[in-house]
């Protein structure tokens, strides 16, 4: 298989074969797929944990159990705040 890369793509894995710490520009590009296998599978498990949350939430919601609008919208506002400032 051959790929083309971008100039900048190409500076970039030589430079981190260059570091010492990848042997061969191959070498890198197995390691930067190996990275986004990783990354798409953890993508993969979010949404499906997100589907599982509406689903529970449609279920909620069929049988009577829900909360209003505003106390919703404060839960979220919380949550947000909380992962803006576990992210600083």
């Amino acid at each position: 298989m051959n790929i083309s890369l971008t100039p900048e793509l190409e500076q970039f894995v030589q430079q981190k074969v260059n570091s010492g710490m990848y042997t061969s520009a191959s070498e890198v590009i197995r390691e930067s797929l190996r990275l986004l296998y990783i990354q798409d599978d953890l993508q993969s498990q979010k949404i499906e944990q997100l589907n599982q949350a509406i689903e529970l939430g449609m279920q909620q919601l069929s049988e009577g159990k829900k909360i209003s609008a505003e106390a919703s919208y404060e839960r979220l506002k919380k949550k947000i705040d909380s992962i803006a400032k576990d992210n600083k």
